[in-house]
């Protein structure tokens, strides 16, 4: 059995990469924590013919975050990760509250933290484990009133960094995608038009989970779009 993590895989690139991995025939277990959306995602995935399990959590909670991570390992060591869930909160940076800063900073940095510092030891144990965080175009610029996702995303590049020298000769992984402007809800109120598809990154996110060199770890890859 070969097994893939997606969080936020209710809707958008979440769900895309959960449809692109059950095509490949892997087993998923889907993260998120808006029940509906998970079911129509696994419905979805079960007509590749793989056996996909739920956890819901919402990952701005620690708890819940390290409870989705029990869910998983009870299914089974996964083979690739990925931390696909964010949120955006746009304003201003002096109308930007301190909660809206916590929250974005808990789902967009902190959940992939602790989701990996809980699967750590196994994927360590087993000797494998392909980790591949979705970040943001966003990692490398600055954009007006969005102030807290994009140091949101800068952290996570360097997390991934620090991450991926700790894994050199492990038989692991970390690689941080940066897509531009993909065509999903998140990009609604940016300004900016879509420049590819969410299955442009689905497509991009699983060639480095299931087939590109584990030279890549700690490569952060852009997308410019089209």
């Amino acid at each position: 059995m070969t097994l893939a993590v997606v969080t936020g895989a209710g809707r958008g690139i979440g769900r895309e990469t959960a449809l692109a991995l059950a095509a490949r025939g892997i087993d998923l277990v889907l993260v998120g924590r808006t029940p509906w959306d998970l079911e129509q995602t696994a419905e979805q995935a079960r007509l590749r013919n793989v056996v996909v399990h739920s956890a819901i959590a919402d990952l701005e909670s620690v708890s819940e975050t390290e409870s989705a991570a029990r869910s998983i390992l009870a299914v089974g060591v996964p083979d690739a990760v990925i931390h696909n869930a964010g949120i955006i909160e746009r304003a201003s940076v002096d109308e930007t509250s301190t909660d809206s800063w916590d929250r974005q900073f808990a789902v967009n940095t902190r959940a992939p933290f602790v989701l990996t510092r809980e699967l750590l030891p196994a994927l360590r144990s087993a000797g494998r484990g392909r980790m591949v965080f979705v970040g943001s175009i966003s990692s490398t610029l600055g954009t007006p009133r969005a102030a807290a996702y994009c140091a949101t995303k800068w952290a996570l590049v360097g997390f991934v960094k620090s991450l991926a020298a700790e894994l050199s000769d492990s038989g692991l992984s970390a690689v941080c995608l940066l897509p531009g402007s993909v065509d999903t809800s998140m990009l609604e109120g940016s300004g900016f038009a879509p420049r590819m598809s969410a299955d442009d990154v689905a497509r991009t996110i699983v060639h480095f989970a299931l087939d590109a060199p584990l030279a890549h770890n700690g490569g952060v890859v852009e997308m410019f779009g089209v």
